[in-house]
Order: C-alpha cells, then structure tokens, then sequence
C-alpha cells in the first residue's frame, strides 16, 4: 500500500501530516503491534525513573501482541492509559520504538512497521514485538513485579 502510494508521488499521511492532524483512522493505523506500551513498568517515586517489566496487561494477547478487548480496554483495565496527542509528549516510558513517538519527533516509521513492509508479521519477525517474552499479570503481586524486570523494550534496536 505504501509503496503505491509513493509511486504515484504523493507521501503517506505519517510525513505529510503532524499527529494533531490525522482523523482517527490514521491515528489508530499508527500502532504497529508490537505491545511494548501494554508493558507494566514501575517508577521510582523519588527519582521518575521508569523501569520496565516483561510482565503483560491480562488483555495482551501474548502471540498477536494486540489487545484482546480493545474496545472496552477502559472498563476491563482502569489504569490503562487512552494514548493521545498529550500524552505523546508527556510519557517519557513510550518504547524509542513507538510510531507515535517516532511521528511526534520528526522521524520517519521503521522498515518493520506495516504500513511500510506491508505485513502485520514484519513487527514479530524483526524482533520488536513482546511475543514469547511476556509472562501475564494474572496471579502475580505487585512484590513479584522486580523478579521481572528487563531493559528491552526502553531500548532501540535500530538506533
């Protein structure tokens, strides 16, 4: 789709317009599946540093890394957080890798993300999704959560 798009010389919506621009097709076309966001983290209460847990939302499906019930997310999940344009700037644990993010910043969107290889599976096959390396928050405590802290989803594998 993209690459027609860019045949025919006009540019896809994510560089020819800003996240305050897009309809809400285009903002939810964004997502590129990877469940990196449906992370918990812990902050430091002190500090504001955030640590990141290979522990899922209970509505992350763990092979399609997208959320199971995404439309009634709110009431299922009271913490989960409704990703607009504020936010984006305002969430420093939003992954390096986050399309939004990337948008927000002037950059451009991964080889990886659908929207530019074309296929949903590109996200998993590159690496950058959380599939296979979550275990569910279902029956943990919140004193299992530092058993299960890791440093791969704050980080940049094409940086």
């Amino acid at each position: 789709m993209t690459q027609a798009i860019e045949a025919s010389g006009e540019l896809p919506f994510w560089k020819r317009k800003r996240l305050a621009e897009m309809d809400t097709a285009e903002w939810e076309a964004l997502c590129d599946g990877c469940g990196r966001c449906c992370l918990n983290k812990l902050e430091d209460w002190d500090t504001g540093e955030i640590f990141w847990t290979d522990i899922a939302c209970t509505l992350l499906n763990p092979h399609s890394c997208r959320c199971a019930d995404y439309g009634n997310r709110f009431e299922k999940v009271p913490d989960c957080i409704r990703l607009d344009l504020e936010k984006v700037d305002a969430l420093s644990w939003l992954p390096p890798t986050c399309a939004y993010r990337l948008v927000a910043e002037g950059s451009d969107l991964y080889w990886w993300h659908y929207l530019v290889s074309g296929s949903r599976g590109t996200v998993h096959e590159a690496g950058i999704s959380v599939r296979g390396r979550t275990v569910s928050e279902d029956g943990l405590t919140l004193d299992d959560y530092e058993d299960h802290l890791v440093k791969w989803p704050g980080e940049d594998p094409g940086a």
